[in-house]
C-alpha cells in the first residue's frame, strides 16, 4: 500500500482495530471507506479504503482521517503537510516531477567524503532552495556526498530534526516535497550524492497519531521515547511503513543513501532482523535501477555484524558510524578525560583505532561499566567505518554546542582535519568546520507546548551530570536564540584565518584523492609527541600539542605549520 496520490485517490490507511475509517476532504464532506480484503501480502488485512473515488478536482486536496468518529488525524504516510503535523494532510505526487538527473549514475559512498550539514542552519534562510545555492562551495572542497540531517515533519518551526512524526513528509519550513527533488536535482548535477538521515527507533513527543490508527508502537523505551513495534503482534504492517518509507526516499526521491539513526535503539527480536531487510531493499533497489544505495548505520555497539556480509550472517549494511575514531582525536587533542573521554585520553587510543578500527573491542568501558564491543572482521575493510572529529551529536550534545575551534588553536584544528581526511576511514565532515566556523551548534527546540518545551530544557540539564559539565551554561532549548545562534556566519570565509583553514582542507582533499579509498594506515605509532602513519606511499605526521614538528621538509606534500607534515613514505 501507498499513500494517497492523485494517480491512487482511494485514501488507502491501515487500521485494523478500527471499527469504522472515513475520510474527511476539505471542502468536499466525509466518506467512509471500506476494508480492502485480506492478500498474501497483507495477511493480518487492516486496510481501509474508498470503494469508489468521489469526484475531486484536479489539483491536490486536504485530507484527514477520522478512526471510530474520532479526529480527523493526518495520513500516517502523508508526503506533505502545509499547515503542521497536527492539520490535515495535502496529496501530493512524487512522480508528476520531470526528473533531470537521468545521466547521474550514483557513487559508491564506502570511502567518498562525506558533508553532514543541517538545512535549517546551514544558511541565514533556512530552506533547501538555500542550501543549492552553496553546494558549489561543497564541489570546490571536494566533497562526494551530502549527508541531510532529518526533514521529516516536526511539531514546530525548528529543531535538529529527531522529533518527526510523519515520515514520509518534508518539513514545510525547508521547502517541502518539491524543494527537496530540486536539491537532490541539484546535488546530482554537481557529482554530488545525497544521504538523508533517517530516524526509525522513535516518533517525536507531539503530533505522532500513529497510535490512533495501529499498534505502532511496542514495549519499553529508549532515551527518546517509545520503541517501534518490530516484533509484536501486527508488526509486519509496521515493518512494511518502515521499509515503504526507506524505498520512497530511495526510489521517489533519488537519494542515494540512507543515514539509520541510532540502530542500538531498534528492539527487533526477529529471525531477519529490520536492518537485514532494510540492506536488502536498498541492494535489489541499486541493482534494479543501476545506481549503488547506501545504508550508514549509526550504532554504539562496536558489532561488526552490522557490516558483516548477509553470507557471513550479518545484516549487510554498506557502513557504520565509528564513535571510537571521534573520541581518540577528541580526547587527546582538547585532553578532556571525563564521561566516555575517559577510556580514550591517552595517544595508545589512537594507535589502536587506526591500526585495529575499533578501541573497544571486548575491552572495558569505564563509561559503561562493563566490557563493550568486538574486534572488526579481518576482512571488513576501514572504509565501512565512518569516521570524523566533528559531528552534529559530538558537537551539539555538549553542554554549550561548542565546536573543536572553541578549544584547539590552528594547529590542532589542522591535525583533527589530518586524522579525518588522511586516515583510513570513510571521513564525514561537519558543516562550517571547513573554515574553523566559530557558531556554535546548539540543541534548539520550538515546541508549541509550554510544558512539552519546559520538560526538554530540565532534561538537557539533566543529561550533563555524567559528563561534568556546568549546567549554568547550558542554552534553553526553546529560546529562539539558541537556534539563530546555531546558524553558520558564511561572512567568516573572508577573514584570512578562516580561508587559510578552508586552503588546508581543500589541499587534504584533493591528496586524499590521489590515494586509494581503502588503502590501510600502516606504521601506525605514537612517539615524544608525534602520531605518525603511513597510507598507499604517503607518510602522515601530526604533533598532538598543534606544534614542535619544526619546518617541513622541502619534500613535503602538504604541511600545516609545525602541527602537520606529509611526506613521501
Amino acid at each position: 500500500m501507498t499513500a494517497a496520490t492523485p494517480a491512487t485517490r482511494r485514501f488507502p490507511v491501515w487500521a485494523p482495530s478500527a471499527r469504522s475509517v472515513d475520510v474527511v476532504i476539505d471542502g468536499l464532506g466525509t466518506f467512509p471507506l471500506t476494508p480492502v480484503p485480506s492478500t498474501s501480502d497483507t495477511p493480518a488485512g487492516g486496510w481501509w479504503e474508498l470503494a469508489e473515488p468521489p469526484a475531486l478536482p484536479g489539483h491536490p486536496v486536504d485530507y484527514g482521517f477520522l478512526v471510530d468518529g474520532e479526529g480527523p488525524f493526518p495520513d500516517p504516510r502523508s508526503l506533505r503537510q502545509p499547515r503542521g503535523v497536527h492539520e490535515l494532510s495535502r496529496e501530493f505526487d512524487p512522480r508528476a516531477h520531470e526528473w533531470t538527473d537521468g545521466a547521474w549514475e550514483g557513487r559508491d559512498l564506502v570511502g567518498a567524503l562525506i558533508y553532514e550539514l543541517h538545512i535549517g542552519t546551514f544558511t541565514p534562510e533556512g530552506t533547501l532552495d538555500a542550501t543549492i545555492a552553496r553546494l558549489d562551495h561543497l564541489v570546490e572542497l571536494g566533497v562526494d556526498a551530502v549527508e541531510v540531517l532529518p526533514v521529516n515533519a516536526f511539531n514546530g518551526t525548528h529543531n535538529w530534526g529527531y522529533d518527526g512524526v510523519l515520515w514520509y513528509a518534508v518539513q514545510e519550513q525547508y521547502g517541502g516535497p518539491e524543494a527537496y527533488q530540486r536539491f537532490v536535482e541539484a546535488c546530482h548535477r554537481r557529482g554530488l550524492a545525497v544521504v538523508q538521515d533517517v530516524v526509525y527507533n522513535h516518533l517525536g513527543p507531539s503530533g505522532n497519531y500513529l497510535p490512533k490508527f495501529g499498534p505502532y508502537l511496542g514495549q519499553g523505551a529508549s532515551t527518546w521515547g517509545v520503541n517501534i513495534n518490530l516484533d509484536g503482534p501486527l508488526s509486519d504492517e509496521v515493518r512494511r511503513y518502515i521499509l515503504d518509507n526507506a524505498e520512497y526516499w530511495l526510489r521517489e526521491m533519488h537519494v542515494d543513501g540512507l543515514r539509520l539513526d541510532a540502530v542500538h535503539a531498534l528492539q527487533d527480536h526477529r529471525a531477519t532482523h529490520l536492518l537485514e531487510e532494510l540492506a536488502v531493499l536498498a541492494d535489489e533497489l541499486g541493482g534494479e535501477t543501476g545506481r549503488l544505495r547506501t545504508l550508514i548505520a549509526e550504532s554504539d555497539l562496536n558489532d561488526p555484524k552490522l557490516i558483516r556480509t548477509r553470507s557471513h550472517h550479518g545484516y549487510g549494511l554498506h557502513a557504520q558510524w565509528d564513535d571510537d575514531v571521534h573520541h581518540s582525536i577528541h580526547a587527546n587533542l582538547t585532553g578532556e578525560d571525563t564521561g566516555y573521554y575517559a577510556d580514550f585520553a591517552e595517544p595508545e587510543a589512537l594507535v589502536k583505532v587506526f591500526g585495529h578500527g575499533f578501541f573497544h573491542d571486548g575491552t572495558w568501558s569505564s563509561f559503561r561499566e562493563r566490557r563493550h564491543g568486538r574486534p572488526l572482521d579481518p576482512d571488513i575493510p576501514f572504509t565501512r567505518l565512518v569516521a570524523f572529529s566533528q559531528d552534529h551529536d559530538q558537537i551539539g550534545n555538549r553542554a554549550a554546542g561548542d565546536r573543536l575551534t572553541a578549544t584547539l588553536d590552528p594547529g590542532r584544528l589542522a591535525v583533527a582535519a589530518a586524522l579525518t581526511l588522511l586516515g583510513p576511514f570513510t571521513p564525514m565532515l561537519f558543516m562550517g568546520e571547513e573554515w574553523a566556523a566559530a557558531t556554535p551548534w546548539q540543541f534548539f527546540t520550538s515546541h508549541p507546548e509550554p510544558e512539552l518545551g519546559k520538560a526538554t530544557a530540565e532534561g538537557r540539564i539533566a543529561e550533563f551530570a555524567k559528563m561534568g559539565w556546568d549546567p549554568a551554561i547550558v542554552p534553553d532549548p526553546q529560546d529562539p536564540q539558541t537556534f539563530q545562534r546555531s546558524k553558520l556566519d558564511w561572512s567568516e570565509l573572508d577573514r584570512p584565518e578562516n580561508a587559510r583553514m578552508l586552503d588546508w582542507y581543500r589541499t587534504l582533499t584533493a591528496l586524499r584523492r590521489s590515494i586509494p579509498a581503502d588503502a590501510p594506515a600502516t606504521d601506525v605509532a605514537y612517539r615524544d609527541g608525534v602520531f605518525r602513519f603511513a597510507r598507499a606511499g604517503l607518510l602522515v605526521e601530526v604533533s598532538l600539542s598543534g606544534t614542535g614538528l619544526g619546518e617541513p621538509p622541502a619534500d613535503a606534500v602538504a604541511a600545516f605549520g609545525e602541527a602537520v607534515r606529509v611526506t613521501r613514505a
